[in-house]
Formats: C-alpha cells, structure tokens, sequence
C-alpha cells in the first residue's frame, strides 16, 4: 500500500486528513492504475496515526470517535452500494440486449422521414397531424433529392395516419433500391403546414453503447445505430411483390 504523507498531523481534523489524503492517492493511483477509490485499509492506517500522534492531554472525546467511525461505514456502505449498483445495471443492460436481440430481422417504427427500399413492393410509414387537414399530401424524393411521387391521403384528422408507398413513380416505374425521403404537407387555415413522419427500418444486428448502458440497433440503410427507446413500434413493414 502507498505511504500517504500527512496523515499524522494533528493540527488537522479526521476529516481534513482524509481528505488531504485522498486526494493525493487519486493522483498516485490515477497515474499507476487510473483508480480514484479509497480503500478500507487507507481508513483504518489514517485513524491508527491519528490515535498513535493525538495529544494525551487532549485525547479523542468519545463522541468524536464515534464520529469518526460513522464517518467511515457511511463512506465504505456507499462505496459498496456504488458497486452493486454497477453489477445491477451490467446485469439489466445485458439483458435488455438479449431480448432486443429477437429484434434482428424485424422490421420498427422510428421517428426518422427516410427508408431504405431494398426489394420490390410497398414501403409504410405514419405521420403525425397536430391538426386536422382537408388533403394531407405525401411526398416521396430519391437519394437526389428528385421528387419522385406526390399522392393525396385525402382528409385526416389530428392524430397518427399510416400511409404505403407502391414504389412506383407518377409515371408508374418501379423505382431502384435505395433510400427514400418521405413528407407529408396540408393545409391549415390556409396555409401550408409540414408534418412530422415516421418511417420502418429493419434490424441488422444489435449492440451495446459505450458504457452508458444504451442498447443501440444498427438500421439497414444508416450510418449510425439508433437507440432501441427510440423504436415506436415493432412489426414487419408493408411488402407486397
């Protein structure tokens, strides 16, 4: 164990010296091991010097000692609890990325306006309208940004509205695989109003973040994973040959 210079100075409180102490372990363990816990025999070693150096004519009041040992089991009961709640918190992220992995293959909602099209046959997606509209309109743009279909929705009322796409353009083409931007746009109170989309995306696979517990899942057709609390939904999207 590393000496802690310091520890046996009287003209300082228990708690002065402790904290004295701890610090400049953090520094010693942080440069060897990256550690910054104190342990329990750093405790009992400072309070041993200071009952071995404490003045006779002055000696720790009971109270005080008491104190002092409070002090301590406060200190290593957190250090303890700290521990076992990073074991829980390991234990429900492995799990929540076991279940997450029957995910694989599926088809989820999220709130995202473009898709990846990767076989012939429909696409489907929802919008959201914070208010009714007349004609909801929906709009589809290629990779290019090329606007590709427009088609009424008709009239709908405040609320979420699925919509499909046959994956055809205003000509009737099969449109290629790729991505797909979706819109959806109406009119309210004579102006026109974009509304929020969502869109299907399947699982390629699932993974667990950088340490903060996240479960995250890589989308076909994105760059980045997303996080599963961000699915709404979980189902096979619309694909019809």
């Amino acid at each position: 164990m590393s000496t802690i210079n310091g520890a046996g100075n009287s003209n300082l409180s228990y708690l002065d010296q402790l904290k004295s102490m701890q610090d400049k372990k953090v520094e010693q363990e942080q440069e060897v091991t990256g550690k910054n816990q104190l342990k329990q025999d750093d405790f009992l070693s400072l309070l041993t010097k200071q009952l071995a150096q404490q003045d006779p004519f002055k000696p720790v009041s009971n109270d005080q000692m008491i104190a002092q040992m409070a002090s301590f089991a406060t200190v290593d009961g957190i250090n303890k609890m700290n521990e076992q709640f990073g074991s829980l918190n390991s234990a429900m992220t492995s799990n929540q990325a076991l279940q997450a992995s029957s995910l694989v293959g599926q088809d989820v909602l999220i709130p995202n306006s473009t898709a990846m099209r990767s076989s012939e046959g429909e696409m489907s997606g929802m919008t959201r309208l914070t208010q009714s509209v007349d004609n909801a309109m929906l709009r589809v743009e290629n990779e290019q940004g090329e606007l590709v279909k427009t088609m009424s929705l008709g009239a709908k009322s405040a609320g979420e509205h699925p919509f499909t796409w046959d994956g055809k353009d205003d000509d009737g083409n099969i449109m290629p695989q790729g991505m797909y931007k979706f819109s959806v746009s109406g009119n309210v109170k004579g102006e026109s109003q974009n509304f929020e989309v969502l869109t299907h995306a399947n699982v390629n696979s699932v993974l667990l973040g950088n340490n903060d517990g996240q479960v995250m899942l890589n989308l076909a057709g994105f760059d980045k994973p997303v996080q599963l609390a961000d699915v709404l939904q979980i189902g096979k999207a619309t694909q019809k040959g």
